[in-house]
């Protein structure tokens, strides 16, 4: 069973970036390729409830989560040479190869002697991350580590799908003798990896000039290079899993999550975590969304949330957090910690040079 605990490790603060651009789902227009045609912008807001959401056609999840670590950093006042790791989260990583983590280690500036690795995970990635954040810097070996978990700039030119948002968050983990640490569940389900997936572009199915050629998928005209995403087996798979591995969790380490002050679910869709929420008969007050204003951010959706809906209720007091990341994979992750961490405020980056490309 994939159950773990951490202790001696703490969350020092969480910081997060996203784009300026805005982008309004009320402007888009029914059947032009970013919707389907059996749903008006309207309906298709009511459904998924994403109104609006952050973009950007040249920033990279790098461009955002270097923006995010500058910010964190200086908030919390690590020096950068005492930085022993950063692990990089995403599906949208800059290049094929190297991997971005490197890049991000010289760009941020840190020691040449860090350790620094890609995770390339969607949904859950967070949960996952920050369970080999813990386990890097539990024992002491390792005493601070960064954690970089994001989606952004996609890997070939697509039209704006509706439902996701560009961001990216900074998480800084710290040793910290005596701390309680966190409680892990995990879980994975390959024979659902057609559920969301790209088709083309891997090693298995490489980029060819009928990659970007459109078919309907779903009542979208998609090419082979964007998401594509079973919509119902997703929804059945979200709404069974989450609950369940909340459960898995409190009945193996014992503890009535009842008590806990906040729920930070992974944010798929409005339908989705509203019969999670029900599922687990759980205070819609302790359970924030930033779907309407932000749309599904990936593994950047979790730490999202407390920078963007709950900064101010929790910005360093001592708070009981439970949050559970599903998706892609299919994979899953649920972690319960109690934690009082510095909550930056949102980084709003521009599209300006300076502020993407690592060499241009």
């Amino acid at each position: 069973m994939a159950f773990c605990e951490f202790k001696n490790v703490h969350i020092v603060g969480v910081a997060a970036g996203v784009p300026k651009n805005i982008v309004s789902n009320l402007d888009l227009k029914s059947g032009d390729g970013s919707i389907s045609g059996d749903y008006s912008p309207e309906a298709f807001v009511e459904m998924t409830g994403v109104k609006e959401r952050r973009v950007s056609e040249v920033l990279t999840t790098s461009d955002l989560g270097f923006a995010a670590a500058e910010r964190l950093i200086a908030d919390i006042g690590w020096d950068k040479a005492t930085i022993d790791a950063i692990l990089f989260v995403s599906q949208t990583a800059d290049y094929a190869l190297p991997a971005t983590a490197c890049i991000l280690q010289d760009r941020l500036g840190l020691s040449k002697e860090c350790y620094a690795v890609d995770i390339a995970l969607g949904c859950s990635g967070w949960v996952y991350g920050l369970s080999i954040a813990c386990s890097l810097a539990s024992s002491g070996a390792m005493k601070r580590i960064l954690l970089i978990a994001g989606d952004a700039k996609r890997r070939a030119p697509q039209p704006l799908d509706p439902l996701f948002g560009c961001a990216a968050t900074a998480t800084a983990v710290e040793f910290a003798e005596g701390a309680d640490g966190f409680k892990f569940h995990f879980g994975t389900d390959g024979s659902g990896y057609e559920a969301i997936i790209i088709p083309d572009s891997g090693s298995r199915n490489q980029t060819r000039p009928e990659s970007f050629i459109p078919t309907e998928f779903e009542g979208k005209m998609m090419h082979q290079m964007q998401t594509h995403m079973k919509g119902m087996d997703v929804f059945g798979f979200g709404i069974t899993t989450a609950p369940k591995s909340v459960k898995k969790l409190v009945e193996h380490f014992g503890f009535d999550y009842q008590t806990y002050d906040w729920f930070l679910f992974h944010q798929a869709n409005m339908k989705m975590n509203n019969m999670i929420v029900k599922k687990l008969k759980l205070d819609p007050a302790r359970v924030p969304s930033e779907m309407y204003n932000f749309g599904n951010t990936s593994s950047a959706s979790i730490p999202l949330l407390l920078v963007t809906q709950i900064r101010n209720q929790v910005n360093d007091k001592k708070q009981k957090f439970l949050c559970c990341g599903f998706g892609v994979g299919l994979s899953w992750g649920t972690v319960a910690f109690e934690d009082a961490i510095h909550v930056s405020e949102l980084v709003e980056v521009d599209d300006t040079a300076e502020n993407y490309g690592y060499k241009l």
